[in-house]
């Protein structure tokens, strides 16, 4: 240990310079408690903190590292017999870890620190059915929160009519993505955007997709449509005419509920199919048909022709 000890000339000792130890004793008692978070171990978390805490009561790092410990020390168990209980529990017992776990590990790593507690949150939840009035209380999305993808996806076809449900067709796209890529999504990104264009732009902005938010971009800049959220609806049409690749990928999303929108994207790609096989009289009637149903969207067919 270095001291803070130095001799003039004439012997006579000056002290200019703090002990270090002394000067990191706060720090080291930090890392003690966080040592035993890592380890994910209450017990040894508790008695690090009470030291801390007894030592520099008032360190600003300590109601952070009590809610982390306390996290630990009321483990969930059983499971949900109602949604209000599990949603209850959730804001008290998990939302909180989130804002300190980043706080005391970094972005990261706090993210990381709390993928066990959504785990248990969402095995405890897990004989809940799903609730159309409160549907983020369900394992799902508490899967999806931990990153365990595959189970979030088995968890959502458990729901019926997950794919008329726009949270739940959501829920699926992204798991997907996760999984899988953007490809095999497409076909429910499109079905998304006929059910509900407001969680269609959320989602794009929560996948981050480079490709996805180029292809928005271009859209938002070029369709003639309403300048609203509701224009996305008509994005997958728009984007058989602007990456006539994507029609493989779109021609596999389900029948949904016949929008205006809907029908636009299936002309699209049978013109596509007439533009192929050179059928040049249904072509010129299916290019009315889309005029009628969207100036917009014949427009920007047209100008890919």
């Amino acid at each position: 240990m270095l001291q803070g000890r130095h001799l003039t000339t004439n012997g006579n000792a000056v002290t200019n310079q703090l002990d270090l130890f002394e000067d990191s004793r706060d720090v080291m008692l930090r890392n003690d408690v966080l040592t035993a978070l890592e380890q994910r171990n209450a017990a040894a978390g508790r008695e690090a903190l009470q030291r801390l805490g007894a030592e520099y009561p008032d360190d600003a790092l300590v109601p952070t590292l009590e809610t982390l410990v306390g996290v630990l020390e009321s483990p969930v168990h059983g499971h949900f017999t109602n949604h209000a209980a599990l949603r209850d529990t959730c804001e008290a017992w998990c939302l909180p870890c989130m804002p300190a776990a980043r706080r005391a590990f970094g972005d990261a790593a706090g993210m990381a620190w709390c993928l066990p507690l959504w785990r248990a949150l969402a095995r405890a939840a897990s004989q809940l059915p799903f609730h159309r009035e409160m549907p983020e209380w369900h394992a799902a999305p508490l899967w999806m929160r931990a990153a365990e993808w595959t189970t979030a996806c088995d968890s959502i076809k458990c729901i019926g009519s997950w794919r008329r449900i726009p949270i739940t067709l959501a829920w699926m796209a992204e798991t997907v993505y996760r999984l899988q890529g953007l490809d095999p999504a497409w076909p429910l990104l499109a079905e998304l955007a006929w059910l509900s264009p407001k969680k269609l732009g959320a989602l794009m902005q929560t996948l981050g997709d480079s490709s996805l938010v180029a292809l928005r971009r271009r859209f938002d800049a070029t369709f003639d449509g309403d300048g609203t959220t509701e224009d996305l609806a008509y994005l997958p049409a728009w984007a058989v005419a602007e990456k006539p690749g994507l029609a493989a990928l779109l021609r596999a999303a389900e029948p949904s509920t016949g929008t205006l929108p809907e029908q636009g994207m299936r002309i699209m790609l049978e013109l596509l199919t007439l533009e192929r096989q050179g059928r040049q009289h249904e072509l010129v009637e299916r290019r009315k048909d889309l005029r009628g149903l969207h100036a917009g969207l014949f427009d920007a067919y047209i100008r890919t022709r």
